[in-house]
């Protein structure tokens, strides 16, 4: 079930994206004002972030800002009004991904973050080679190297990999990582994460006990840092 945030301060307009989205499959939070969307964003994690252009307490530009600065690869879909012309082109310019003018349908709206997710996990698969610190590192061909000698990985290890490098610098829950590593939601113990976190890092941290890239983030899980 992907998660999708919803900053919107209108409670109407609330209850009907809850009510659309929740009946397409997703996972839905709210946020109502800009002061607390943030807090909201960094606690959900969402795979998309729908944005209302006028809101209480901090502007949709400023969130905007905001989240691509800490998650780039995290679709925003701005909601605006129809006199916003010029904001919507800031918004984009801003790294906004899409825009639904007010009032919208609910099934336009529902298509878009389908297109826009759909973008975002193409962008995903086709992520083949990659390079940090000393590391190169070939999804292609399943081979990543250090120093230019071959350290073996097994295939849960590069796919774990993979979700990192898709995601950096974003906070990833242990959750998260079982559900989007291992494919489903049941898994047994939330410390089959923390061993493969492990092994990243004693394969590929020149100190596994104080790490550069697989950082922990207390009270969430972990996130991957160039």
């Amino acid at each position: 079930m992907e998660k999708i945030l919803v900053i919107e301060d209108d409670a109407a307009v609330q209850r009907a994206l809850r009510r659309t989205f929740e009946s397409a499959g997703f996972d839905v939070s709210i946020a109502s004002d800009g002061m607390t969307a943030m807090e909201t964003f960094r606690a959900t994690m969402p795979r998309l972030v729908i944005l209302d252009l006028r809101l209480p307490g901090k502007s949709g530009q400023d969130l905007c800002r905001e989240i691509k600065h800490e998650s780039s690869n995290v679709p925003i879909l701005v909601l605006s009004a129809a006199s916003d012309v010029l904001d919507k082109v800031l918004l984009l310019e801003l790294g906004a991904d899409d825009y639904v003018t007010k009032p919208f349908s609910p099934r336009e709206l529902l298509a878009r973050v389908r297109a826009a997710l759909r973008r975002l996990n193409q962008a995903s698969d086709k992520l083949e080679a990659f390079s940090f610190d000393d590391v190169e590192v070939d999804f292609s061909r399943m081979e990543l190297h250090r120093s230019g000698q071959l350290i073996p990985l097994t295939p849960q290890e590069f796919k774990m990999l993979r979700f990192f490098l898709n995601n950096q610098e974003r906070a990833i829950s242990r959750t998260e990582l079982l559900n989007e590593v291992w494919g489903y939601q049941n898994y047994p113990t939330t410390r089959t994460v923390d061993t493969h976190i492990l092994r990243l890092r004693q394969k590929l941290e020149h100190d596994p006990t104080d790490p550069v890239h697989f950082r922990t983030v207390h009270g969430t899980g972990y996130k991957f840092v160039r």
